[in-house]
């Protein structure tokens, strides 16, 4: 757990209107997430808008975010590609940058064999000395890692965890039995569920928006309220109903973070487009159960 922390955010990455990468966003949201008790954040993944980023964006967001934690919290670098040549650079350059991790996604469009999976995993493994969190998500990749697969990269010395975006809990407790991976759930309808059957932590989108109330979350099944826990779910629920279900988490949650006046903008770039911040905020925020 110390590898990674347990109270993840997989980051939005503020922009500007007209799509240049914001300096004072991100430094306000760090600064946010680092006031509601984030202890891991996750910099250039899925949500920061990753196959939009150029390499040299990527390695600059690394070293702004590194620079202004301070040491609060561990910064895992997203730096998986369908590409395995350069998810080594990636990972290279985000060790030179200063991350205490990568996140490594399941390489997607091209769908190798398992054996390729394995392969790209321990390439990029191995070209660091950084801990690496696995990312298994099917949905957008396109393949899922098998449970032989998960216990063979278990044995690296570096792959340490793995984000766990696939839904199938069962699965996940049976890798947890046979391997000693921190698991951390990647879906945020399910936080609790993974949480109760032994993940680590949370890697969460709605966690731009609430770290405060994710991290009650994690700790309340960490000390064994289960009670608690499940009213602190309960109140998340239109948040991530909100934020998970209603357009792309990266344009809801930069929507949200708009609202409630986090972010100067909500600006994402294409294909993705902005959440229409008007309709949402009516539909969502006046019953809001968080926003006070």
């Amino acid at each position: 757990m110390t590898d990674f922390g347990t109270n993840l955010v997989a980051m939005v990455t503020p922009m500007e209107p007209g799509g240049a990468l914001s300096e004072p966003g991100l430094a306000r949201l760090v600064d946010h997430l680092l006031a509601g008790g984030a202890d891991g954040l996750v910099v250039g993944g899925t949500t920061g808008e990753s196959p939009t980023l150029s390499a040299a964006e990527s390695a600059g967001l690394v070293r702004s975010v590194v620079a202004r934690t301070g040491g609060r919290a561990r910064v895992i670098a997203g730096v998986g590609t369908y590409d395995t040549a350069a998810s080594v650079r990636r990972a290279q350059e985000a060790e030179a940058a200063g991350a205490d991790g990568l996140l490594l996604v399941c390489p997607y469009y091209s769908r190798p064999t398992q054996a390729g999976v394995r392969a790209h995993c321990v390439a990029v493994a191995d070209a660091t000395g950084l801990p690496v969190m696995l990312y298994d998500v099917p949905a957008r990749a396109g393949i899922a890692m098998t449970p032989e697969t998960l216990v063979e990269l278990a044995a690296h010395p570096r792959i340490r965890a793995v984000k766990d975006a696939k839904g199938d809990l069962f699965e996940a407790m049976t890798v947890m039995a046979r391997t000693s991976l921190a698991y951390y759930c990647g879906i945020d309808e399910l936080n609790l569920p993974y949480l109760a059957c032994g993940a680590a932590g949370l890697v969460s989108v709605v966690a731009n928006v609430v770290p405060d109330r994710t991290g009650e979350l994690v700790r309340a099944v960490r000390d064994g309220d289960l009670e608690s826990a499940r009213r602190l779910q309960y109140a998340l629920n239109p948040l991530v109903d909100a934020v998970m279900h209603h357009g792309p988490g990266t344009a809801t949650a930069k929507a949200e973070l708009v609202r409630r006046g986090v972010l100067p903008h909500a600006t994402v770039r294409l294909p993705l487009i902005e959440a229409n911040l008007p309709d949402f905020g009516q539909e969502f925020g006046v019953h809001d159960p968080l926003s006070a």
